[in-house]
């Protein structure tokens, strides 16, 4: 963080006059918005043998999220550096591994995720692109969470291609839909209820992925949510003055997935005549 007075002679750009820095956990979000509200959550992932991995743990030990992380020697702890000046990031600076985590360092990490399904509500899945979510890692979590009726949440990134068919909860933003479907986003953004484009590529990825639930995140525009058979519901949002949006697809998916378990275990323990919103929630988990 820090201000702009000036440009820099030796090029035609800002020059920051730094003020401070501060670390937050990335993708720390889908375990920290269920933590706020006293849901026990445990992030499971992999980092380097690096000062950033000691960081990472310390901020989640701070936050009091418990840590699964395994360390892997030839791999980097993702960093993502954000330079933010009068309130505004100037450029981002990513130092990471992208290539697929193979042999012992992947079955070390399903093995780690298979200790802590007994007894878990939900499973969340954040696919960043960066090679520890491989499809052979997606198939085990899938099919055990089916076998232990868990709810699985996924927030899929379209350039690392895997089969996403038959999961709980699918988090893509309008262009990672769009994506998906194989189809190119030409028309502008409208009020999602109008828009035809956008409800015909969530039906087609309803039939082809069968996911239970369909969320779209569309920014300002808020989110579209899907279900086969049923007509979209619009969830709005309030405008804000925001100058960082960094986590804003994990607190999203966080949130609704506490949601969801949440009201599933709401609709087990109560009669027919449950609410309606409970109905809602229980008869999406027992269709899953």
């Amino acid at each position: 963080m820090g201000r702009v007075s000036r440009i820099s002679p030796e090029a035609p750009v800002p020059v920051v006059e730094f003020d401070h820095e501060s670390f937050m956990p990335g993708g720390g979000e889908c375990g920290a918005e269920p933590e706020c509200v006293g849901v026990q959550t445990e992030l499971v992932g992999s980092v380097g043998e690096d000062a950033a991995a000691k960081t990472l743990r310390r901020l989640l030990e701070a936050e009091g999220g418990l840590s699964g992380l395994l360390r892997h020697g030839q791999r980097p702890t993702s960093i993502k550096t954000r330079i933010i000046a009068n309130r505004q990031q100037l450029v981002r600076v990513d130092r990471e591994a992208r290539g697929d985590l193979k042999g012992p360092a992947s079955e070390r990490l399903w093995r780690r995720v298979q200790s802590r399904l007994p007894g878990v509500d939900g499973v969340i899945v954040g696919d960043y692109g960066k090679g520890v979510v491989t499809q052979g890692l997606l198939d085990r979590v899938r099919e055990a969470c089916r076998h232990r009726g868990i709810w699985l949440s996924l927030d899929p990134k379209p350039v690392h291609r895997l089969d996403l068919s038959g999961l709980s909860l699918l988090t893509p933003n309008r262009k990672e839909v769009f994506e998906l479907a194989g189809v190119a986003d030409l028309a502008p953004a409208v009020e999602p209820l109008r828009d035809a484009m956008l409800q015909e590529v969530a039906a087609r990825l309803l039939e082809e992925l069968r996911p239970a639930l369909l969320l779209v995140t569309l920014g300002e525009h808020g989110m579209l949510l899907c279900q086969r058979g049923q007509a979209a519901v619009h969830i709005p949002t309030r405008a804000r003055e925001v100058f960082d949006v960094s986590g804003a697809g994990d607190t999203v998916i966080g949130v609704f997935t506490l949601a969801i378990v949440a009201g599933r275990r709401r609709w087990r323990r109560r009669s027919c005549r449950t609410t309606r919103r409970g109905w809602w929630w229980g008869s999406w988990a027992r269709r899953w």
